[in-house]
């Protein structure tokens, strides 16, 4: 899952990013809100985290902005503004959850992964399938043939992404954005190595492999 933390204050925001990354997400940062407002309008987040007291654009007005836009991506803002009113304020722009400053990153976790498994419930994407794969995305669990197979957060994120591709071919590039969240490097070989990590535990006790080399491509997740 891919995340969004708009946030002028570096020290939290490098806290933050660190924790989220750790649990295997891939996160985009903006301490502008000007910059935050146009990223979130142009890419497909899973989650936004936006502080209010930002340079450029508050983030009242960012919130506001996507969601008279049609955005439904769900947000969770990040402020040390704690009153009654200005969390008034925030659930009046659109925001879907509230947490004051200072915090501890395992509540920030907590109530992020709540507020995506009401989000996922809402769209109806509990679960992902594909070739006899099965992925239980509130539950982090995935399993194949009836048999549990234990991912780090990393794998996790790759077969993700790859199952919501079945059948299409992703180039390295867009698995380094999506689940490392920087531009690729072609001198790196972070994902053939990662796909290696995956294939082992997904293919390896199965006759029929799910996960193919395109060369000079990418991967892909076929289905048959």
């Amino acid at each position: 899952m891919r995340l969004l933390i708009i946030e002028d204050d570096e020290q939290i925001a490098g806290f933050v990013i660190k924790g989220l990354k750790q649990a295997g997400y891939a996160v985009d940062h903006a301490s502008d809100g000007n910059e935050g407002l146009a990223m979130a309008e142009t890419t497909p987040y899973d989650a936004l985290i936006i502080d209010i007291m930002l340079p450029g654009r508050d983030g009242y007005s960012i919130i506001r902005s996507l969601r008279q836009k049609g955005t439904a991506t769900p947000v969770l803002i990040l402020s040390a503004l704690g009153s009654l009113d200005d969390k008034l304020e925030g659930f009046k722009a659109g925001t879907d959850d509230y947490l004051t400053k200072p915090f501890s990153f395992a509540e920030l976790q907590a109530r992020l992964l709540a507020l995506l498994k009401r989000f996922a419930r809402g769209q109806g994407q509990n679960s992902l399938q594909a070739g006899g794969l099965s992925m239980d995305l509130l539950g982090r669990r995935v399993s194949r043939g009836g048999m549990e197979i234990e991912l780090q957060p990393r794998e996790f994120a790759l077969l993700e992404y790859l199952m919501r591709n079945a059948g299409n071919v992703v180039s390295k590039t867009m698995i380094m954005e999506h689940v490392w969240d920087y531009h690729f490097d072609p001198q790196t070989n972070v994902v053939d190595v990662l796909v290696h990590r995956l294939r082992s535990k997904i293919d390896k006790d199965f006759p029929d492999k799910l996960i193919h080399t395109v060369r000079g491509v990418g991967y892909v997740l076929k289905v048959t």
